[in-house]
């Protein structure tokens, strides 16, 4: 029996590629959200990409009163304050799964593990952390943008060795009024108490992406690919 797959958009900056991004959406959005910046990182320079661009499954969300949305975990208000002890672990262990069985694909199509950046906005970018801080084979990088790390207090114990030393980007605004800055800020803090090699970027906008980010992501893809 084939093993489903959750949905996805694929493209590919050139023939044969030889690495790949998997971008993971945020809250409410799908695979499509973030389709326009593979012609705005301007990766000409670097090998083939294959950017795939899955659509989170369908779920009730409690912050929107249990409406059915695309979603990786569940949310609810006392998640987005910080006040919850362990947001959705079923809904977030779930999703990695999910994850990888994505990498799992790609290294199957000929591209090795690392070569593969795991990435993602806000919940999106949750997940990338999630699951790269624990798969089992070195990455090529993990990009976070406008996030925090779910499930912190199972990283240690959880964390795989052969990902100890791989890039982390994070970026975040500081006007942000969804997931908040000092909420990123302190995700990142733990990171570096743990010994991660984070590279960190903060921008004066709200929960969303500005132009100076996205220069700042693909002189980082330029690095880590």
């Amino acid at each position: 029996m084939t093993e489903t797959l959750l949905e996805a958009i694929e493209i590919e900056t050139g023939k044969n590629p030889s690495a790949a991004i998997i971008w993971m959406h945020g809250l409410g959005a799908d695979g499509n959200d973030f389709v326009p910046i593979v012609r705005e990182l301007k990766l000409a320079a670097t090998p083939a990409i294959r950017f795939v661009f899955p659509h989170a499954p369908m779920r009730p969300v409690s912050i929107n009163n249990g409406y059915v949305m695309r979603a990786w975990y569940d949310v609810t208000y006392g998640d987005l304050e910080g006040k919850s002890k362990r947001p959705d672990e079923s809904g977030v262990r779930a999703s990695e799964r999910e994850i990888v069985k994505l990498i799992a694909r790609e290294r199957t199509r000929g591209i090795a593990a690392e070569n593969i950046v795991l990435a993602g906005f806000s919940q999106g970018g949750a997940l990338a952390l999630q699951t790269g801080l624990r798969y089992p084979d070195a990455l090529a990088g993990i990009m976070a943008l406008s996030t925090y790390l779910p499930l912190a207090e199972t990283l240690a114990p959880e964390a795989s060795q052969a990902n100890r030393r791989t890039p982390i980007f994070m970026a975040h605004g500081t006007q942000d009024p969804v997931v908040s800055y000092a909420w990123g800020s302190a995700s990142r803090r733990m990171l570096e108490d743990l010994g991660y090699p984070v590279e960190w970027h903060e921008y004066p906008m709200p929960h969303s992406v500005c132009l100076e980010e996205v220069n700042d992501v693909a002189a980082w893809l330029g690095k880590v690919l």
